[in-house]
């Protein structure tokens, strides 16, 4: 998911759009008063385009079931044997396409969803579509449409529409060589990976960035069981028009006091008449993860797929939409790359979809180069045209390529995990949260089954970000793209948070891959919610960056839903006041802890307005859990628990 409340990549003026495509008054006739004063206005505009460097061309392509879906076709000026960029999206190709009212396709093109020096410089053939039923296409609008099956009983679907569409073009566009490659970040990414599914012949490559992959384990709608609310008003605008001009409304300037007043996530559905929009009920019927979530995870459809497409995963270390998707893609695929030479994977030291802007710097970290144009230029670039450019040289990309934060430097690997070229593959290393707030690496002792607690009120829960909390959006002053990154001493100052510290580091600590939480802990309710924070601690003064003194970064960190403990599809009351493991997976890190930083471990109940609040007693459904139902809970986590890291090379 990208485009999102108050955050919509912006849409230029009807006039640009329409200049373009031409505009005609009812009848094609020149207007005029009832006075005989004629209009001014033609009865149809003529855009005279010849000084412009690229041809732009609208479609409506027909699918299998005669719905037609509305596509843009930008030709660079000239071009003959050229390969065509196809990105399929629910955001709206006409204002994709008109980033800015130009005679060149550069401008034209520079923005969401647009990797704009690789379209240009490399001479493709653009083309952005609509998917069915939202903006100038025809058809249904389904959130995520299912392949054919149990959950969408028609003939067609994304990979059919993709097939579909390929098919057209290069039978349409004479100035193509027939090679199509597909990418898109969020939304767009997802789609990619539903054209691997019987993937027409003449797709060559394709480019998932940041892709929704499945949305209850750990990317938009849940994380782990826990829901992710302020998206809330990302699926009413999505789903109440075709044009997203239904907007979601609110009453208060800081979303933590919009979701506090509601109570539930469902009751602040209700408020809003959410439950007119199909996707919101589904939502509402399946907060476990049952069949309509498992059957709709792409890494498990991938992985049963047979591995015809190469295929380049995009994935950001610090995404605050889709941070599950493009590791776990990786995770799936990559054993039936045999040839190891059809599976890529990038990461990068980037918010959602930073890749194709500059990425010199996210929040307060400084990266010392702009890492987004060196992944456009080195990686992305080379990779396309092995693909899609006749003669063009087999790319000099690394099957594994990521960034090293802490150090700050690109990694080549042959494989992921791993920390280096060969031989540097990680070792799950336990960190103990130990009497005193301490972390220490080792083993448990056996004086240290004691524990340190906290009383979790769902009546003040943990921000997740500084008060007031902006609601998502990349747009209008909004910072939701950095929240991750922010500092998180305000969290750790809260007497309900708890916060384990390790001692100086005298030597760099490096871990490749995802970390692990070993929660062993205890509520004295019957349901809890637990959030593990992976934290670098900054030396509390930093020479040149005095912002920078005593910064607590997070690094991984994620949420999960007690009620999920013993079974991810059936939830379960918790045993009050029982020592009980907690078992997850934080998301992928690659991150070195510099000497002289230390490593922090926070260990909270809530992440609010984020993630709805759990009502810490057990219910059949927390969307509906009634005032009543929110009580405080002592929580003990006991000092048996640690954090397995995975520790590259020596500490």
């Amino acid at each position: 998911m990208r485009q999102t409340y108050g955050g919509r990549i912006a849409i230029f003026a009807a006039v640009i759009i329409s200049g373009l495509i031409g505009v005609q008054t009812s009848g094609g006739q020149s207007q005029s008063s009832p006075t005989g004063l004629p209009s001014e206005m033609p009865a149809r505009i003529e855009p005279v385009t010849s000084s412009f460097d690229y041809v732009r061309r609208v479609a409506m392509i027909a699918m299998r079931d005669g719905v037609r879906l509305h596509t843009v076709i930008l030709v660079p000026k000239g071009a003959k044997g050229a390969g065509i960029l196809l990105t399929r999206t629910p955001y709206d190709a006409e204002a994709q396409t008109n980033q800015a009212a130009s005679a060149h396709l550069g401008p034209t093109l520079s923005g969401y969803d647009n990797a704009t020096e690789v379209i240009v410089e490399g001479g493709y053939i653009r083309v952005v579509q609509d998917v069915r039923g939202k903006y100038g296409s025809e058809g249904d609008y389904v959130m995520t449409r299912p392949l054919h099956g149990p959950l969408n009983p028609t003939p067609v679907d994304h990979s059919t529409d993709t097939y579909d569409t390929i098919d057209w073009l290069v039978k349409n566009i004479p100035e193509s060589n027939g090679r199509v490659g597909i990418l898109g970040i969020s939304y767009d990414g997802f789609l990619p990976l539903m054209a691997l599914v019987n993937p027409h012949p003449a797709l060559k490559v394709a480019v998932p960035m940041n892709p929704m992959v499945d949305g209850w384990m750990g990317d938009d709608w849940f994380h782990n069981g826990a829901f992710r609310e302020q998206n809330m008003p990302y699926v009413y605008e999505q789903e109440a028009t075709r044009d997203n001009k239904v907007k979601w409304w609110t009453n208060h300037f800081d979303d933590y006091d919009v979701f506090m007043e509601a109570g539930s996530a469902g009751e602040l559905g209700r408020r809003h008449g959410l439950e007119q929009v199909g996707f919101w009920r589904k939502i509402l019927e399946h907060p476990s993860y049952d069949a309509f979530w498992q059957q709709q995870a792409m890494d498990k459809i991938l992985a049963a797929q047979p591995l015809k497409v190469p295929v380049m995963f995009v994935h950001s270390l610090w995404d605050q939409e889709d941070i599950y998707g493009a590791p776990a893609l990786y995770k799936a695929l990559k054993p039936k790359d045999t040839g190891n030479d059809k599976v890529f994977l990038v990461m990068g030291p980037w918010h959602h979809g930073q890749e194709i802007e500059d990425a010199s710097t996210l929040g307060a970290l400084k990266f010392g180069s702009d890492t987004g144009l060196y992944f456009r230029r080195e990686i992305l670039a080379p990779f396309l045209a092995q693909y899609l450019k006749d003669g063009a040289p087999k790319a000099d990309v690394a099957p594994v390529s990521a960034f090293e934060t802490g150090t700050n430097k690109w990694r080549r690997l042959n494989a992921w995990p791993s920390g280096c070229a060969s031989g540097c593959t990680p070792r799950p290393t336990p960190l103990y949260l130990t009497a005193g707030l301490k972390l220490r690496f080792g083993s448990a002792k056996a004086d240290e089954s004691s524990f340190d607690e906290y009383i979790s009120d769902p009546a003040k829960p943990v921000p997740f970000r500084a008060r007031p909390s902006q609601p998502v959006g990349y747009s209008n002053g909004l910072t939701w793209p950095l929240w991750l990154v922010d500092d998180q001493r305000e969290a750790s100052g809260r007497p309900d948070v708890l916060v384990f510290t390790s001692t100086t580091l005298p030597v760099p600590v490096k871990i490749s891959g995802q970390p692990v939480a070993n929660l062993m802990a205890s509520t004295s309710g019957t349901d809890s919610d637990w959030v593990v924070k992976l934290i670098d601690v900054y030396p509390d003064e930093v020479a040149g960056q005095p912002a920078m003194g005593g910064y607590q970064l997070m690094v991984s960190a994620d949420i999960f839903r007690g009620r999920y403990r013993e079974s991810l599809e059936t939830p379960k009351a918790i045993a009050a006041d029982k020592p009980l493991l907690y078992k997850f997976n934080l998301p992928t890190a690659n991150h070195v802890f510099l000497p002289g930083h230390r490593i922090m471990v926070q260990v909270q109940s809530s992440w609010f307005p984020l993630y709805d609040r759990n009502p810490q007693t057990f219910v059949p459904n927390i969307f509906w859990a009634k005032p009543e139902d929110y009580r405080k809970a002592t929580q003990r986590v006991y000092h048996t628990s640690f954090v397995e890291l995975p520790v590259v090379g020596q500490r």
